[in-house]
């Protein structure tokens, strides 16, 4: 059995090519798989393996300077959630295009999820999703506002123009772990927005902690990994994914003309030019043949 550990955590940070190196040489001779991003402003992780695998890694983690990950989501899966191990260091870990922010200084209220149901049943409350457009597509909290944005990074723009949200109200957001939200509530109360809370833990802490008859979530979540989405009991959903443009898709959705693994779906089969469609088709030739090798 496998597990899935997320954590993020802001904090200063430096010299983190060094910290880099380090992380890499921890992963040494441990069956733990995924992606770690390290900037100045803290460190973002998603790995997969068995638990004491994970934990060993995650405790020789915590010895770097300024780290302490305080909190890890953890799921359940099958076999590994990704098919490498990387450490990339990036200017964000979370990108919003802001510059520097000091989230760990000032961020929004935060609200655990036994909390959380009263707080977005208040009518006086605004409440946004702010993943992305295909995300909030297979599963939000009902009444949830879609910012209908591809990218973190298009955030920022959608609030100071298209929502026209009154600063003097409250605002509820989440997010699929936390992350976002973080950095969104930060630039949000620097924005003049006075009351902004926040789902601690995101979606994955909440379905994690509530049980099927409290919930209020609808739909499934989507989840940055081989897993695609996960149900509301943190096991593996039922979608696929568009690897040309990375859109969830369900099993009705492969039926459709517009489906070629790998190259296109009803998504994205009209945005794309047959020169990119027949760079795709040649992508995915290449990953069939390494798969039939591995075979």
């Amino acid at each position: 059995m496998y597990s899935v550990y997320s954590f993020y955590e802001f904090s200063n940070l430096e010299n983190i090519s060094q910290l880099k190196k380090e992380i890499t040489d921890f992963q040494a001779g441990e069956d733990v798989l995924g992606t770690i991003l390290i900037s100045l402003e803290g460190i973002n992780g998603t790995i997969s393996g068995p638990q004491a695998s994970l934990d060993h890694f995650i405790q020789s983690i915590r010895t770097l300077p300024n780290i302490s990950i305080p909190t890890i989501k953890v799921s359940a899966d099958g076999a590994h959630a990704f098919k490498r191990f990387k450490v990339k260091i990036k200017k964000e870990i979370v990108t919003l295009g802001k510059g520097q922010l000091e989230v760990h200084k000032n961020t929004g209220t935060l609200v655990e999820p036994e909390q959380w149901n009263a707080l977005i049943k208040d009518p006086n409350v605004i409440l946004i999703d702010i993943r992305n457009d295909y995300e909030c597509k297979i599963g939000q909290f009902a009444g949830a506002i879609n910012p209908n944005t591809r990218s973190f990074r298009d955030f920022p723009d959608v609030v100071e123009g298209d929502l026209k949200l009154d600063k003097n109200k409250k605002v509820a957001m989440y997010c699929t772990g936390g992350i976002r939200c973080e950095k969104a509530s930060t630039y949000m109360l620097k924005m003049g927005f006075e009351e902004v809370y926040q789902l601690s833990g995101g979606i994955l802490n909440y379905l994690e902690n509530t049980s099927p008859e409290e919930s209020l979530w609808q739909g499934e979540c989507f989840v940055f990994d081989e897993r695609v989405s996960v149900d509301a009991s943190l096991s593996k959903g039922k979608y696929d994914m568009c690897h040309a443009c990375r859109s969830p898709i369900d099993e009705e959705e492969k039926i459709s003309e517009f489906y070629l693994k790998g190259i296109s779906c009803s998504h994205c089969y009209h945005l794309t030019s047959d020169n990119r469609k027949s760079r795709f088709a040649e992508r995915q030739k290449q990953f069939e043949l390494i798969k039939h090798r591995r075979e």
